[in-house]
């Protein structure tokens, strides 16, 4: 493990491209647990059966289910989606108004920059919600990929391999730095180096579980 250890600090000090999770990485975590359980309440109060869903992630349950109801009526599947993803998006507005960014989230951001680290975020939150738990964002972040910008959401590896490429970055000179497991397999997938922050919804053996190469406390350690 120390050589292990060793080879993945020397990766990380190397990588010019560091892509951040935004939840339990650069600022506190949402309750997924409530807007998962809000999601599948209207999904099975329209009908939808719970096998379509049950182990798919939050914006993966509402395609699904909305596939499976567009086969059988494009209007109700419509009017689903549509009150789907509004429940997500009021929901993350309202977190976001009570969340600011972790207090040394700022200042170590900007000194990975002062580095010569090219930074990005990928998220599956909206845009307006991360802009407005952390509204200078574009001040330390180089490329900001929410849900809404993208075509493909984590741990979908088109997600970040689109930041990747709008740093100019590739997997082997890159970190993949996150709080969940979903963001180690992603980053383990394309041959990142893989940071697990114990801010957010995951422990260090789960991240180590996940493929986490190096795991820190908080995100200021990385300096």
């Amino acid at each position: 493990m120390e050589q292990l250890d060793r080879r993945a600090r020397e990766r990380l000090e190397k990588a010019d491209a560091l892509i951040f999770d935004f939840d339990g990485t650069l600022a506190p975590n949402l309750d997924l647990p409530d807007m998962r359980r809000q999601v599948v309440d209207l999904t099975l109060g329209r009908g939808v059966p719970g096998e379509i869903f049950e182990h798919l992630y939050i914006v993966e349950i509402i395609e699904a289910a909305a596939s499976w109801l567009r086969r059988r009526d494009r209007t109700s599947a419509a009017d689903y989606h549509e009150a789907a993803h509004r429940l997500i998006t009021e929901f993350e507005l309202e977190a976001a108004r009570n969340t600011e960014p972790f207090p040394a989230t700022r200042t170590t951001l900007a000194t990975l920059r002062r580095k010569g680290k090219r930074l990005g975020v990928v998220t599956r939150n909206c845009s307006t919600a991360v802009r407005t738990v952390f509204s200078d964002i574009d001040v330390y972040i180089d490329a900001v990929l929410a849900r809404d910008d993208v075509d493909f959401l984590k741990p979908d590896a088109r997600h970040v391999r689109q930041a990747l490429s709008v740093l100019d970055g590739t997997p082997e000179r890159a970190a993949m730095i996150g709080d969940g497991r979903l963001d180690m397999h992603v980053g383990r997938d394309l041959g990142m180096t893989c940071v697990g922050v114990l801010t957010g919804s995951a422990d260090a053996d789960a991240l180590l579980e996940a493929g986490a190469h190096i795991i820190v406390g908080a995100l200021e350690e990385l300096l």
